[in-house]
């Protein structure tokens, strides 16, 4: 299409309908000032974006921006949009067309298709690990716990993640079950491009013996032994509350055999037997 002919097709588009549509878009590309621009809004290398040229649809374009945070596209060429928000880049759109002479007052809107140059990583006790797009500047943790499909049944309640803020690497440890019995929103952190979330395994605990149902179950905070063996059904008939142990691992690795009493805390991985009465 000639310059003449896009000159054409803006100056003889006439009606209320026109004027309603150009305000519509107007209202739509007007970015925030340069100043309020959030780096985590901003485009980036990897991303696919729909660039749409009102009253010129054979200039609509589907691209991803290059390694060098560039587009190209219809007649003008090569654009750099990186670190720009989609209406800083729309503006910037509209400015290389009517520079070029191809379009006058052109209306651009952008609309982000797919984020890559914003990701966190979420591995361990979740359904669907994996990388996951940073959509908005307030993505918080919990909203990519949704994405990743939620914790796993056997995922504990402690998350770690680890961050990157400005050069030094920190390690935060969240209590789901807390930040929900208080509802703290404060303890529930933005994410920003490269942070990491692990979900730990829940810590278990073991019980054999004269039990009813021996196994591995799940800890509970404040556990001691007594209520360990009702989880596991209770004492069978053969068994009794004397001599009952409890095997746990020490800071050494070494393996301690410790009495066990019905009020003795459990700690995680501690193996609590049961023994047989001998009358």
């Amino acid at each position: 299409m000639s310059p003449s002919a896009h000159h054409s097709s803006v100056k003889t588009t006439t009606g209320i309908g026109f004027w309603a549509s150009l305000l519509a878009l107007f209202l739509t590309c007007t970015a925030l000032p340069a100043w309020a621009t959030n780096a985590a809004d901003a485009l980036g290398p990897g991303d696919s974006i729909r660039v749409t040229v009102f009253q010129n649809p054979d200039l609509t374009t589907e691209a991803r921006l290059s390694t060098e945070g560039d587009v190209y596209l219809p007649l003008v060429g090569p654009v750099k949009l990186q670190g720009m928000s989609s209406s800083e880049a729309a503006r910037q759109i509209a400015k290389r067309y009517e520079d070029g002479q191809f379009l006058r007052n052109p209306q651009i809107n952008i609309t982000v298709l797919q984020v890559r140059s914003r990701q966190v990583s979420i591995l361990g006790q979740v359904a669907r690990p994996g990388r996951y797009p940073l959509e908005s500047s307030d993505t918080r943790l919990t909203d990519v716990l949704a994405q990743a499909g939620g914790i796993t049944g056997d995922g504990g309640d402690t998350i770690t993640l680890v961050t990157q803020r400005q050069g030094a690497t920190t390690r935060i440890n969240v209590d789901l079950a807390d930040m929900y019995r208080k509802a703290d929103a404060e303890a529930n952190p933005l994410l920003e491009n490269g942070d990491t979330i692990f979900v730990q395994r829940a810590p278990m605990f073991y019980i054999y013996g004269e039990v009813q149902r021996a196994g591995v179950y799940r800890m509970a905070s404040n556990l001691n032994v007594m209520q360990a063996l009702s989880i596991g059904g209770g004492i069978t008939p053969r068994g009794t509350q004397r001599g009952m142990e409890i095997h746990r691992h020490g800071t050494d690795g070494s393996l301690k055999k410790i009495e066990a009493h019905p009020y003795d805390m459990v700690q995680p991985d501690d193996v609590i037997y049961v023994s047989e009465s001998l009358f």
